[in-house]
């Protein structure tokens, strides 16, 4: 006969399991289950995306260029195609063509990524490298009601921090504009419209640098693989591949060219005072907030106090207080310097 202490553990015990593993929506199998679904629907979404940016370049998708975008093996690229196909978001047979149900998830996709981007670049402080990787994880996640909210609350941005266009709720997108940066003939003045953040070292040099949307440049020189450029104001060299991931907008040759701030910070020796002109386009978000707050404004004189032994950060006396700067937060404030005509 089984000890009834043994019957009511063992009872107990399978009532637990039962829980642990089948709790509606918290169970280990719910939750393995809805993970299934997830990255199945990931899956389609990912590839909506490459094959509606691919149409949209003009170089037009195939299975191999899916497989590679989404890093998968052929046999699943073709898996995922019959499933967008079942699900009418591909037009079936020829060609990888998006339907018109497809187009449009795959810009309320693209709509959602773009404008979580626009909200970390704006409203946290999360680095521009880790901007598209959060992105890319939360457009799975954000129902298209959360995303127009988001949207509100920014005020219905235009373009991401990136310079990509955000497509609107009805699935409007405006059609690029500007030209790869390596187009330009020296002599020649643009705008920075765009800056491609993949492949990854590519876009951390260019922010290093201090690329972003609105920049104004001007090519000094182009030879031997690579162009030297004034950007911001101040010299920069890069190789055609690195260039060739800058859209800008020329100028028109008869159109008065702003002239921008050529230092910032970074060149005010310690003991110097200069005269704040304005904020780079690349400061954005809480850092700029957080300057503007400090009293970084156009006009304000700021003396460079102090280096630290290694020379980064320095710490500057700002409308009385002293605030401590690094380099990459020095090259965000342009000024005038001692001496130079306003």
């Amino acid at each position: 006969m089984i000890d009834p202490r043994l019957a009511l553990a063992l009872f107990a015990a399978g009532c637990v399991l039962g829980v642990v593993l089948f709790w509606p929506g918290r169970g280990l199998v719910p939750r393995v289950a809805r993970r299934m679904r997830m990255g199945e629907r990931e899956s389609l979404e990912d590839a909506l995306k490459h094959i509606y940016k691919s149409g949209r370049r003009g170089t037009p998708p195939s299975l191999e260029s899916l497989a590679g975008a989404l890093g998968v093996p052929l046999t699943r690229a073709a898996r995922i195609v019959e499933g967008l196909a079942g699900h009418a978001l591909l037009e079936p047979g020829g060609p990888l063509e998006l339907t018109e149900e497809g187009t449009r998830y795959a810009l309320q996709v693209i709509r959602t990524h773009r404008l979580w981007e626009r909200y970390l670049a704006d409203r946290t402080g999360t680095a521009p490298g880790e901007w598209h990787d959060q992105a890319e994880a939360r457009e799975h996640e954000i129902s298209p009601a959360q995303a127009d909210r988001i949207a509100a609350s920014l005020g219905h941005p235009r373009y991401d921090p990136h310079g990509d266009p955000i497509p609107t709720a009805s699935g409007e997108i405006p059609d690029p504009q500007g030209v790869p940066l390596p187009y330009l003939a020296p002599g020649a003045s643009a705008t920075v419209v765009h800056v491609e953040d993949e492949p990854r070292a590519l876009y951390a040099r260019l922010v290093a640098l201090g690329f972003s949307p609105g920049m104004k440049l001007k090519v000094l020189e182009a030879r031997e693989g690579r162009i030297r450029v004034e950007a911001g104001g101040r010299p920069a060299e890069l190789d055609l591949a690195t260039a060739g991931n800058v859209t800008v907008r020329q100028d028109e040759p008869e159109a008065p060219v702003a002239v921008e701030a050529t230092h910032t910070l970074e060149d005010l020796p310690v003991g110097a005072v200069a005269e704040v002109i304005g904020l780079a386009p690349a400061c954005q978000g809480i850092q700029r907030r957080r300057l503007l707050d400090l009293g970084v404004v156009p006009g304000t004189r700021v003396r460079s106090e102090l280096a630290s032994a290694s020379g980064d950060p320095t710490a500057y006396e700002i409308r009385g207080a002293l605030i401590a700067l690094r380099r990459d937060q020095q090259r965000w404030v342009r000024v005038r310097l001692p001496g130079e005509a306003a």
